[in-house]
C-alpha cells in the first residue's frame, strides 16, 4: 500500500494534538498563573511553576526564587508551593516542622485562612477572567450590527440579478418594513413573513435616496460555520457552501433547510451544494443533538451541524470596551448556565449521557476548530477555559473547590479538617475525578 496515502490523516491527526496541546497548555498557565500571583501577593511563595510534566526541557529561577520551566509532557502543569512535597500540594511534614514562624508563613500550610482561600480560589477565576477578555476582544474586533440594518459587503451566492449593493440601508423587503436587527423578538417574525424565493424586492437608502433593488433572500441556505463531529463537517462541508437542494428539491431559504432536516427522522439525505460556482454531491445523515431551551431545559432534535448567517455581513459600528467586557461577561455566565444545566440533565437521565466529552473529544473540537480559523480556535480556547474554570469548583476533594470546601469547614469550626479525614476525602475525591474521566474516555469510544 501506498505510504502517501497515510499523510492527509496524519495531517489531521497532527494538527488535532497540536490545537489541543496549545488549547490545554493556555488555559492551564492562566489556571496556575492565577494561583501563583495571587499566592506570591498573600506572601506565599512558590518553588516551582511548570507547563507539563516528566522531565524539564527548560527552566531559569527568577528574582523571587521561583523556578520557571517547561516539561516534556505538555497535558498540564503545576505550581509548587513552599512547603509541598509534591505538586499535588501535599505536605511535606518533616520541612514544615522543621521551620521558622516566617518561613512557615510563607508555606501554603502555614499562611492565614484568607491567603489560603485567595490563593486556591485565583485559579478558577484567571479562567473566568481569560474567557471575559477573550470573548470582548473578539466582540470588539467584529463590532455590533449598526442601526438602521445595512449592507456591509455581500456574500457569493448562485442567485443572478442581485442588484443589491455594499453601503445600501434596508428600509423594506417585499413589501415588509425592516425591524430592529438587534430584537429577535421582532425580527424573527420578520423573517417568517418573506416569501422564500430566491430574488426579493428591497426598498433601501442609497446615497440619501429611497430606490427599489433586487436582492437574494435574507437567510439563505448558506453555511457559516461548521459544528466540529457533526453530520456536516465530517463530510468535508466547508463555510461559504450553499445547499440549493434537497432530495432533488430546490431551497431557497435556511428555514427550509432546518424544517427538512427536523422532518427527516434521521434518514439520509442528498444535498446539492453551490462551491465557488461549481455544483457538487452530498449525502448525510441527520444526528440527534440535545439543544438547550430558554426556559433551562433540554429538546431533541435533528441536525447537520451548519450554522447559517445573513447573505451579506451587515454593516458594523464600533463596540466600546465597557459594553464589550459586559457582553463577554454574559457570555460566560451562558456557558456555565448551560453547563450546569447540561449536568443536571445529564444527571436525571432527561438527555444522554453521550453530552460528556472526554480527552479524545476536546482534541476533536480543538482540531476541528482550528481548521475554521484562527477566531475559531480562540473562541473555542475561551470556552473551554470557562469550562475548566466551572469544574475547578466543583467541591470535590483533588481540585480547587474540594480545598475551598474545607477552608470553608475551617471558617465555620475554627480548624481545619483533621489529617484522617483529609486522607479519606481526598481518595475519595481521586477515585470520583479518576472514575468520570473513564466514563467520558469511554463516550468518546463508543458514543
Amino acid at each position: 500500500m501506498d505510504s502517501v496515502a497515510f499523510l492527509p490523516q496524519f495531517g489531521g491527526l497532527f494538527m488535532t494534538i497540536l490545537a489541543f496541546v496549545v488549547a490545554l497548555s493556555a488555559i492551564v498557565a492562566v489556571h496556575e498563573y492565577g494561583h501563583y500571583i495571587v499566592g506570591r501577593w498573600s506572601g506565599i511563595k512558590a518553588d516551582v511553576f511548570s507547563i507539563g510534566f516528566g522531565p524539564v526541557i527548560w527552566s531559569r529561577v527568577d528574582k523571587h526564587g521561583t523556578r520557571w520551566q517547561l516539561a516534556l509532557l505538555p497535558f498540564g502543569g503545576f505550581v509548587k508551593f513552599r512547603g509541598d512535597a509534591d505538586a499535588a500540594s501535599a505536605t511535606a511534614e518533616g520541612a514544615v516542622r522543621q521551620m521558622s514562624p516566617e518561613e512557615l508563613r510563607q508555606t501554603m500550610h502555614g499562611a492565614p485562612l484568607w491567603a489560603r482561600t485567595a490563593t486556591v480560589a485565583a485559579g478558577p477565576v484567571f479562567n473566568f477572567v481569560l474567557s471575559i477578555l477573550v470573548f470582548a476582544t473578539i466582540m470588539m474586533t467584529q463590532g455590533k450590527v449598526a442601526e438602521p440594518l445595512a449592507v456591509g459587503e455581500l456574500k457569493p451566492l448562485p442567485v443572478e440579478g442581485i442588484t443589491l449593493q455594499p453601503g445600501d440601508a434596508l428600509l423594506n423587503v417585499a413589501g415588509i418594513d425592516v425591524p430592529d436587527f438587534g430584537n429577535p423578538d421582532v425580527f424573527d417574525p420578520f423573517m417568517d413573513q418573506l416569501p422564500t424565493e430566491p430574488l426579493l424586492d428591497y426598498v433601501v437608502l442609497r446615497d440619501g435616496q429611497e430606490v427599489t433593488v433586487q436582492g437574494p433572500y435574507p437567510l439563505p441556505p448558506l453555511v457559516a460555520q461548521l459544528a466540529p463531529q457533526s453530520a456536516a463537517f465530517e463530510i468535508n462541508m466547508r463555510p461559504g457552501d450553499v445547499i440549493i437542494a434537497v432530495d432533488g428539491t430546490p431551497i431557497h431559504a435556511f428555514s427550509e433547510l432546518k424544517e427538512v432536516v427536523e422532518t427527516s427522522n434521521g434518514r439520509p439525505l442528498a444535498l446539492q451544494v453551490w462551491r465557488d460556482g461549481a455544483t457538487l454531491d452530498f449525502t448525510l445523515e441527520p444526528r440527534r443533538v440535545d439543544e438547550p431551551q430558554p426556559d433551562g431545559g433540554f429538546e431533541t432534535q435533528w441536525r447537520i451541524g451548519i450554522a447559517g448567517a445573513l447573505a451579506f455581513d451587515p454593516a458594523t459600528e464600533r463596540l466600546g470596551p465597557v459594553e464589550a467586557v459586559q457582553r463577554g461577561a454574559v457570555q460566560v455566565w451562558d456557558i456555565i448556565e448551560g453547563s450546569m444545566s447540561g449536568l443536571y440533565h445529564m444527571i436525571t437521565g432527561a438527555i444522554s449521557s453521550c453530552n460528556m466529552s472526554g480527552p479524545i473529544g476536546i482534541a476533536e473540537v480543538s482540531g476541528a476548530m482550528a481548521s475554521q480559523g484562527a477566531q475559531s480556535f480562540i473562541w473555542f480556547i475561551a470556552v473551554l477555559s470557562t469550562a475548566v474554570g466551572l469544574l475547578n469548583l466543583f467541591p470535590i476533594p483533588v481540585l480547587d473547590g474540594g480545598h475551598l470546601a474545607f477552608y470553608a469547614y475551617e471558617a465555620v469550626s475554627g480548624k481545619p479538617p483533621s489529617d484522617r479525614a483529609l486522607r479519606i476525602l481526598m481518595t475519595l475525591g481521586l477515585t470520583l475525578i479518576l472514575s468520570l474521566m473513564a466514563f467520558a474516555l469511554y463516550n468518546d469510544i463508543f458514543c
